[in-house]
């Protein structure tokens, strides 16, 4: 068979590019193969060959090969060559060589390459011919491109301290091509670059040499790749602050100014403060240490000298020093003079030295304190006459009548006809007394008008001042205000925390119901012929700015009661509730009082009280009662001499009445351990359609420094999904402590899987940082469960919030004037105010009671402040009769007095 000359090179060609298949295909870089005699020059050259790539998703990929100077090109695939009907081919021809070009391309699609996934990997070539010979191009290898789902390693969540390395590892999902690593610190890229102190491994572990407070965040290791791009659950980093002792404060000035005493200095965990659940610091805030004061001794004057010899001038002296003993240590010199001198002749001298001149002195000098005393005798009547004017224009008798309620007779149990069940009607009637009780008469009785006696005396048919003295002019102002009845009708009336009410000399008390605030006004508190209207206001602690210093806290509400500055001749006794564990080695507790001038000043240190103080404070487990003769506002506060200090924290777990969407809030508030902050709490909830989901519980919060934790454990992950990104919610130390605001909350909120699930079990947990804890286990129906609803249900405390008059008082009036007379008086055998005292445990007040002109009225009252409404009377009258008096008919009440 004859071949044409011309062929016999392509022929040639095709052959040497058969046995270059089948020798040298698994190389991937250019290769050439020239034909024996040919021109090298000539052989084709690539100028684009085909490169690797990936296949994402369903997208084939385009191969691209160009050679030159080329006749034929053809690609071959994992050994086989590419259909020439798949290949796109463009011919062309050098501008500056006119040699031939030709470019060609090719599409894979993924189901070419999933034919042979597993077995090797997918790649193709370019084969360029020329009359020179053959060449082929690098191999293409074609790979699918994906990104598992999967972290193989998630960074966990981790707590360091200041400063402490920290290293976050990851690993990357499974990939090709394989993924690129970022780290994001809240959302935000960390760059390395940027930040010196932080560096990427290459494991792709990200590693902070030094951990700062800035470090603290929600760390997440971002994967991606061409396909798609995955990020990490995150991991949060807190970085703590162990606390750290500041420098101790000098010492105190010496608690007594003569003897001995002690004195304190302090120090505070602020050197560093603990920050994010740091340790607190380890030893004592305060250390007392004893101390003794010199005492003052106040001079003392030596005997007189003997008298000198009688002088030319008619006059001999005599001299004493202030030696017997010299003052020393502060005390007060000696007064008087040191030198007397007298004259010695008797009236030779004084004759000698007459003279007319003298007469006239004498004369002039008598004549002057004639004058005097005649200008003062004018002055005191002045005086007198414009204070009967003042006294005599205020209000008619019907104010009395009009401020008060009729008090009508309790009936006392006849199975118990104890001596103080007596309530008589002091108003217009009387009953008959059958031996030393006055019981009531069911039926018709004789009624008569009682006698005109002391209880009450008529104000009389003239108009009477409101009158009193006042130490500031603001003050004197404030009550001339208040004496006309604009002032009345300025008072904020109607508030659920406000209560007013008009009073005289028979007393009477005032309530805010169910805050335990009530103010009591004893008889002959108000000077007669006087009439106030007195209000108790409790205020929000965020109203008021109470300044707070170092380790006080406030224990008790903000109470005022006015107004300010009126005259009482009896000390009032206020009442509130309070929220600290008394315990005298811990605390330092003082009586606050806001001035005319808006400043706080400390009122009353107690556990250091002078009997004769115009404040006395009563303090018992939950509650303080305060003898003040001055209205005004009150708060008592705290001050910690130790961690063992503690305030009690009340817990409530609040929870939706109804709940219409998959989400379910469970609201934990943590409150004072007082009434006040529980009716707030509860009239919020009211509002927001809350109920009580568990019983409440005390915590016991300690002056640590350490943040109070909530979190929320074992929710069934079938039934319900917690929306809590962190493991638990914390209360910073402070907000508790030094914060304004009685209550603080928490919201843990869960999502239910099915709009049909209805029992929820969990468990919530509150908990001090190494101090007290408790735990709520929650069971029950959310849509049908109300069995603690009736827990908190508000009640009124005693009915009417004003009482005025008798009706204010658990012991009848007569009977109480008589107990007062009996006991006052002091007696040998002990029956007297002291052994009552004792009997009703108040003798350590006995200092107290002793220095008011009515101890036994002192004692009467505070029972009736502690007692009302629910007082058991048998008790009083079993510890009175129990005193053993002499006169058996001494609570006997005759008919005049009924």
């Amino acid at each position: 068979m004859a071949v044409r000359p011309g062929l016999w090179p392509a022929l040639l060609g095709m052959v040497l590019a058969a046995w270059l298949h089948g020798t040298g295909a698994q190389q991937s870089a250019t290769v050439a193969n020239p034909v024996p005699g040919a021109n090298p020059d000539l052989l084709p050259h690539f100028l684009v060959e085909p490169e690797d790539v990936y296949i994402v998703k369903n997208k084939p990929v385009l191969l691209v090969c160009k050679a030159m100077p080329a006749t034929q090109i053809f690609f071959k695939c994992n050994g086989e060559w590419v259909r020439q009907v798949d290949h796109v081919i463009e011919r062309s021809t050098d501008d500056s060589s006119g040699l031939p070009a030709m470019e060609v391309r090719i599409n894979v699609s993924r189901q070419q390459v999933e034919k042979v996934f597993g077995l090797e990997e997918y790649w193709c070539q370019c084969v360029a011919w020329s009359s020179s010979g053959t060449t082929k191009s690098q191999k293409a290898y074609i790979r699918i491109a994906y990104l598992r789902k999967n972290f193989e390693q998630e960074p966990l969540a981790k707590e360091v301290s200041l400063e402490q390395g920290i290293v976050l590892p990851c690993r990357p999902p499974e990939g090709i091509p394989p993924a690129e690593v970022e780290w994001l610190r809240n959302e935000d890229l960390v760059d390395p670059s940027l930040d010196p102190n932080v560096y990427i491994t290459r494991e792709h572990s990200l590693v902070v040499r030094q951990a700062r407070l800035a470090d603290t965040a929600n760390y997440t290791c971002v994967a991606k790749n061409i396909v798609a791009r995955r990020r990490s659950a995150s991991a949060a980093v807190i970085v703590y602050v162990n606390g750290g002792w500041s420098t101790w404060t000098e010492w105190s000035v010496c608690s007594a100014s003569c003897g001995r005493g002690w004195q304190k200095r302090s120090r505070s965990c602020t050197n560093p403060a603990p920050l994010n659940g740091g340790a607190f610091c380890e030893g004592q805030n305060v250390q007392k240490t004893a101390c003794a004061t010199l005492c003052p001794v106040d001079g003392s004057w030596s005997p007189w000298s003997k008298w000198s010899a009688c002088g030319l001038d008619c006059t001999h002296w005599r001299s004493r020093e202030c030696s017997d003993p010299a003052p020393r240590n502060g005390g007060e010199e000696c007064r008087g003079a040191d030198l007397d001198t007298r004259n010695c002749t008797s009236d030779l001298c004084v004759h000698t030295a007459s003279g007319p001149e003298d007469v006239a002195l004498y004369v002039g000098l008598i004549a002057v304190a004639v004058c005097l005393l005649l200008l003062l005798l004018v002055l005191i009547l002045v005086y007198c006459r414009k204070k009967e004017g003042l006294d005599s224009d205020v209000a008619d008798s019907s104010i009395l009548t009009s401020g008060f309620q009729p008090v009508s007779i309790k009936p006392s149990k006849a199975d118990n006809p104890h001596l103080l069940t007596i309530q008589p009607d002091l108003s217009t009637t009387t009953t008959t007394c059958q031996g030393s009780l006055c019981p009531r008469q069911d039926g018709p009785s004789p009624k008569f008008q009682l006698a005109n006696g002391h209880l009450l005396s008529p104000l009389g048919g003239g108009r009477h001042t409101l009158h009193h003295s006042s130490p500031t002019s603001e003050a004197e102002d404030f009550v001339s205000r208040l004496s006309t009845q604009n002032y009345f009708r300025s008072l904020p009336r109607g508030t659920s925390n406000m209560t007013y009410g008009t009073f005289n000399f028979l007393g009477g008390r005032l309530m805010i119901p169910n805050t335990g605030i009530s103010l009591l006004i004893p008889p002959d508190a108000i000077p007669r012929g006087k009439i106030y209207e007195i209000y108790l206001t409790l205020h929000k602690p965020e109203d008021v700015r109470l300044p707070l210093a170092g380790c006080q806290t406030l224990l008790s509400p903000i109470v005022s009661c006015g107004p300010p500055g009126v005259l009482l001749t009896r000390p009032v006794i206020l009442a509130m509730d309070h929220c600290g564990e008394p315990c005298p080695e811990s605390w330092s507790l003082r009586l606050k009082k806001q001035s005319c001038e808006g400043s706080w000043e400390d009122v009353l240190h107690l556990g250091e009280e002078a009997p004769s103080h115009l404040y006395y404070c009563q303090l018992e487990a939950g509650a303080c009662y305060v003898f003040t003769e001055q209205l005004g506002r009150f708060a008592l506060v705290g001050e910690a001499l130790s961690v063992a200090a503690t305030k009690r924290l009340k817990l409530l777990l609040f929870a939706p009445v109804a709940c219409t969407s998959l989400e379910y809030n469970i609201r934990v508030y943590c409150l004072h351990d007082t009434h006040d902050a529980l009716k707030e709490v509860v009239q919020l909830e009211k509002q927001l359609g809350g109920q009580l989901i568990q019983e409440p519980r005390v915590l016991h919060f300690k002056d640590s420094y350490h943040n109070l934790r909530l979190s929320i454990h074992d929710v069934p992950s079938s039934l319900w999904k917690s929306k809590l990104l962190v493991s638990y919610q914390e209360i910073p130390f402070y907000h508790i402590w030094n914060g304004t605001q009685q209550y603080l909350h928490c919201t843990f909120t869960l999502e239910r899987v099915s709009p049909s699930t209805s029992d929820l079990a969990c468990k919530v947990w509150v908990w001090q940082v190494e101090g007290d804890g408790q735990s709520f286990n929650i069971n029950f129906n959310i849509t049908k469960d109300t069995r603690f609803a009736e827990l908190l249900a508000l009640e009124s405390e005693g009915g009417v919030p004003a009482l005025v008059g008798p009706s204010a008082f658990k012991i009848p009036f007569l009977i109480r004037q008589k107990i007062i007379t009996s006991l006052d008086p002091p007696c040998s055998r002990g029956a007297d105010w002291r052994t009552l005292a004792q009997k009703l445990h108040l003798d350590s007040h006995l200092s107290f009671f002793a220095s008011k002109p009515s101890p036994t009225a002192m004692i009467l009252n505070l029972w009736e402040a502690r007692h009302f409404p629910n007082g058991n009377l048998s008790q009083l009258a079993a510890a009175v009769a129990g005193l053993g008096q002499p006169d058996a008919g001494l609570f006997t009440v005759s008919e005049a007095e009924c």
